[in-house]
């Protein structure tokens, strides 16, 4: 089973083994869901989504200053 992941406008197809949460995907990405909103086919979702055959995640960095 595939999932498309889009990380800084760079698309990629990648293979789910088993289950998969957005927190596993993070941290095997080693991001921190501190900086980062995730999507899953368009909608925000929590870390504890579980990602499936064709879902299209995407990774948005958040960008703040004071």
């Amino acid at each position: 089973m595939t999932f498309k992941l889009t990380i800084k406008d760079k698309v990629e197809e990648r293979e789910i083994d088993g289950d998969l949460t957005i927190k596993d995907l993070l941290d095997d990405l080693d991001l921190s869901s501190e900086t980062i909103v995730s999507k899953k086919n368009g909608e925000i979702v929590i870390e504890e989504a579980s990602i499936e055959d064709g879902d299209e995640i995407e990774f948005i960095q958040i960008i703040y200053g004071g």
